[in-house]
């Protein structure tokens, strides 16, 4: 098994501090900032950064849907990591200032992929599409610190 990964980063003009909170706002913020690729988005313990568990399912293609349990965790400041509980799965977003009054937001995730030609076609295409659906959560994102 190939470990496969997908990284998006975007400039948000906004303060990485206040960047940071939306992100780790599992409970009201966040919710708002997912696109339509995620569905049944449900807080199961605390809901602001460290500590929380998350749940949603997430589908990456029209026949995928990946049911995911995730732990956050905050091992730095401006860095929050979502490790799934019913996959090898890990996805972490760092937050750092990019000049007056601006944010680089970067997401990166891990996961040990398939072996074969299907392992294959994952480590192709599924960094692609992940980046895609990053790339919509990441406009939302802006739109929502932007104000």
């Amino acid at each position: 098994m190939a470990q496969v990964e997908a990284t998006t980063e975007r400039v948000v003009a906004a303060d990485a501090e206040a960047v940071f909170d939306a992100l780790a706002d599992y409970s009201g913020t966040r919710a708002k900032l997912l696109p339509e690729h995620f569905s049944e988005y449900e807080v199961r313990e605390g809901g602001d950064g460290e500590g929380t568990l998350v749940h949603w399912k997430l589908q990456a293609t029209s026949k995928r849907v990946r049911d995911c349990l995730l732990e956050v965790s905050e091992p730095t400041d401006g860095e929050l990591v979502e490790k799934d509980r019913n996959s090898s799965m890990v996805t972490t977003w760092r937050v750092t200032p990019a000049g007056e009054g601006k944010a680089r937001v970067v997401v990166t995730t891990v996961w040990n992929g398939a072996g074969g030609i299907g392992g294959f076609f994952e480590r192709t295409f599924a960094p692609k599409g992940l980046s895609r659906i990053y790339d919509a959560e990441l406009a939302k994102l802006a739109a929502e610190v932007e104000k």
